[in-house]
């Protein structure tokens, strides 16, 4: 594990659950697997801070544990886990906008808990819903509930492995050996959740409940468990990723293409989404009579059009559409190992063209096309003079962008007897940015918090006036008495409030644009290292 990735994964942890998390959580992704008692040592933490430390990495599956032979329990961090962290807003919006505000708000709670059963979810959504809509609207449970299964059956949630029951004999091991069945991981359970969201009481009726529960309490009732107790859902992650690298190729045909050829790849790509594995290098073989009936209704195309166009993709030297039999009008399959590393190759090409300008550029893609190239050679294909094609060519070693490959004539390795060949390694380099984003993401965050800090107290004095001018708007103040305690910010300070918001507001923007570029690199190297 790299510097930049242990030091993003600390600003993570520390900015989602707080600083005791993240020292448990650094000491676990520095040292590896270790047991409770070492974990204790190394932290300088009291034992139950740690306990619960790891309760909550636990229950964010940010960290997992298995017991040894001997009898004790070892912790380990998941860093890839971790790191994706980064990426819970795009998943928010993500299923805001495949299933609305309900589905938003679902995997929104799963994200902040961890994982929940769905009763408990839905009820939550349905509240926050409720508070939203105007006086006398309620959300109901079951539109929750239905977007909750929608989710379910486009395997965007999934349940969570479960602790296998006691055996006969009563022996409990030391850590549990959690598992399910992969066919119960997308099965929703048959509830009847029957109800409406609840808004929020006043402080009267809080403190009225509150009386009551204890009351209840003190007299030895007890609410009884949810239809669903010990069935937990957390959010599929692997599904979330499959989306987003659809969505990549589909845009990448696009603009390559046309609108219509990209939502032929988009029509493949929905058909065989739940049927494909995550780490495939192709989805399964669709017949194009299928791909017909499956198109969206909007496009009005023949079917002597649709083959047309599925034979253009399946000529183009991208090869993102490949042909597998002739059955059926002709079987397709998307190449997906070959769709990232096309991705990956015009990130690269992108990185190059903005960091060393269009010549460098040309170069690159002329060794991406070439392979293995002479600088003599270089000069000549590129038409650039000798003396900037060996100085871009350098500069360009020196970035490790270009790897030189010696070729030696005689055992001796004589410089005048050896050929020198520039290439690209496209994996390597890959690696060498994806680092340089880790590195980069860091520092955004330090940045923001650091913007955070030094505007602390401008900030809650902001907070406290809109809080006193929320209360005031609920009692019916005057404007009068309203604009006076608006005046209490004065026009520099809110001059500096402004100032603040936009560059908070694009630093945030440029973690999630380096996020992006983070997640084509991640697949393309994980495709790859998957491949025999």
């Amino acid at each position: 594990m790299t510097q930049a990735e242990l030091r993003l994964c600390s600003l993570l942890l520390r900015e989602h659950f707080g600083e005791i998390v993240e020292k448990v959580g650094n000491s676990l992704l520095r040292t590896g697997p270790r047991p409770l008692r070492l974990l204790v040592g190394d932290t300088g933490l009291l034992p139950d801070q740690v306990k619960k430390a790891l309760c909550v990495l636990l229950q964010h599956q940010l960290a997992r544990f298995e017991a040894q032979p001997r009898g004790w329990v070892e912790y380990e961090a998941r860093r890839e886990r971790v790191l994706r962290l980064l990426r819970y807003p795009r998943y928010i919006y993500t299923a805001k906008a495949l299933y609305g505000d309900p589905g938003e708000l679902l995997v929104e709670e799963l994200l902040l808990h961890g994982h929940l059963p769905m009763s408990a979810a839905v009820a939550r959504v349905a509240d926050r819903l409720t508070e939203t809509m105007e006086d006398g609207k309620t959300m109901d449970y079951t539109e929750v509930s239905n977007t909750f299964v929608r989710l379910a059956d486009t395997h965007f949630i999934q349940r969570c492995p479960t602790a296998p029951e006691v055996p006969p004999d009563g022996k409990v091991p030391p850590a549990p050996a959690l598992s399910i069945a992969d066919k119960d991981m997308y099965t929703v359970p048959r509830l009847s959740l029957v109800g409406k969201g609840k808004r929020r009481r006043s402080c009267d009726e809080e403190e009225e409940g509150e009386h009551k529960a204890k009351r209840q309490k003190q007299e030895g009732g007890s609410s009884e468990a949810p239809p669903d107790d010990g069935i937990y859902w957390q959010v599929n992650l692997e599904r979330f990723h499959q989306h987003f690298r659809d969505q990549a190729l589909v845009s990448a045909v696009a603009s390559r293409m046309d609108q219509t050829s990209s939502e032929v790849v988009r029509t493949m790509l929905r058909m065989s989404e739940v049927t494909t594995a995550s780490g495939a290098s192709h989805t399964q073989p669709l017949s194009s009579n299928e791909i017909f009936r499956s198109l969206p209704a909007g496009y009005n195309i023949g079917k002597q059009v649709l083959d047309q166009y599925l034979a253009l993709l399946a000529d183009d030297p991208l090869e993102f559409v490949g042909k597998s039999g002739d059955s059926g009008g002709g079987t397709y399959t998307v190449n997906l190992h070959k769709a990232l590393v096309s991705l990956a190759t015009a990130t690269l090409e992108s990185i190059v063209e903005e960091r060393f300008g269009s010549r460098c550029a040309r170069i690159f893609r002329l060794l991406l096309r070439k392979k293995h190239l002479e600088q003599k050679q270089v000069e000549d294909f590129a038409m650039i003079p000798a003396k900037e094609a060996k100085d871009m060519l350098y500069r360009m070693l020196s970035e490790n962008l270009v790897a030189l490959q010696e070729i030696p004539k005689t055992p001796d390795h004589a410089p005048s007897r050896t050929f020198y060949l520039y290439t690209v390694n496209v994996m390597a380099a890959a690696r060498m940015l994806l680092h340089r984003c880790y590195k980069s993401v860091a520092n955004l965050m330090e940045r923001r918090q650091h913007e955070m800090r030094e505007n602390k107290r401008l900030l809650e004095k902001s907070q406290r006036v809109e809080a006193i001018l929320a209360s005031m708007q609920a009692t019916g103040a005057e404007a009068a008495q309203l604009h006076e305690v608006e005046e209490m910010i004065t026009g520099p300070e809110r001059q500096q409030l402004e100032n603040l918001k936009r560059n908070v507001n694009k630093l945030d923007a440029s973690e999630n644009q380096v996020d992006e570029t983070i997640f084509v690199l991640e697949s393309f190297i994980e495709s790859t290292m998957k491949r025999p």
